[in-house]
């Protein structure tokens, strides 16, 4: 009880600039659950996909594969899916097969690379948020020792106290808010490997059916 009275007494002793601060730091926490739920599932299985998909497609089973592909989630799985569409075919365009698999795996890079602009716009804004609440803080006690017309040490310690309330809840944010983002940043840079070889993957089946006369490539 004791606790939540003091941090509502800080919110308070904030003035107007810590609504959006909080706002800021809500926006934030949402975007940084919900994104780590998102890279977790789209790498948990992404190796026995591949090595699921590459051992029903070799024996033939391309209907079986893509079932396989469909039905896990993630970037490397959507890759897949898309490449065994068009070899369920049995004749493609070696270009078209590469079209695809590309504008798949821009299509994913984008999914993943969502909300990092609001982490970084945060991480950012935040401070100077929380520095604009204090240079507002120090006008108001400034004026108020201009009104007095003495300087009063326990007033200016006052007004220095709420101003600077401010910039301590900005970098508060913005510290744990760059921090998620350059995780998440190295963790899509893994799913970005986990792509490139899920299209190696598709292109190499492809490649060794049409050299068992399953496949029909035209240039």
């Amino acid at each position: 009880m004791g606790d939540s009275y003091g941090l509502l007494t800080l919110f308070a002793d904030g003035g107007l600039m810590m609504y959006p601060l909080v706002l800021c730091s809500l926006i934030g926490l949402g975007v940084i659950i919900a994104k780590f739920w998102t890279l977790m599932v789209a790498h948990r299985k992404t190796v026995a996909v591949i090595e699921q998909v590459e051992e029903a497609a070799m024996s033939g089973r391309l209907d079986e594969a893509a079932e396989v592909a469909a039905t896990t989630p993630g970037p490397a799985a959507a890759i897949l899916l898309a490449g065994l569409r068009r070899i369920r075919n049995l004749t493609l365009n070696k270009g078209e097969l590469e079209q695809v698999i590309s504008t798949t795996g821009a299509i994913e890079l984008s999914f993943l690379e969502r909300g990092l602009v609001i982490l970084a716009t945060i991480a950012n804004v935040a401070p100077l948020m929380g520095f604009l609440g204090t240079v507002a803080g120090m006008i108001v006690a400034f004026e108020s020792i201009a009104s007095a017309g003495d300087v009063n040490p326990a007033l200016v310690a006052g007004g220095i106290k709420v101003a600077l309330l401010t910039t301590a809840a900005g970098l508060t944010i913005a510290i744990p808010v760059n921090i998620g983002y350059n995780y998440f940043v190295a963790r899509i840079d893994t799913l970005i490997v986990d792509m490139e070889q899920s299209t190696q993957k598709i292109l190499n089946i492809a490649w060794d059916l049409e050299k068992e006369g399953k496949l029909q490539v035209l240039s």
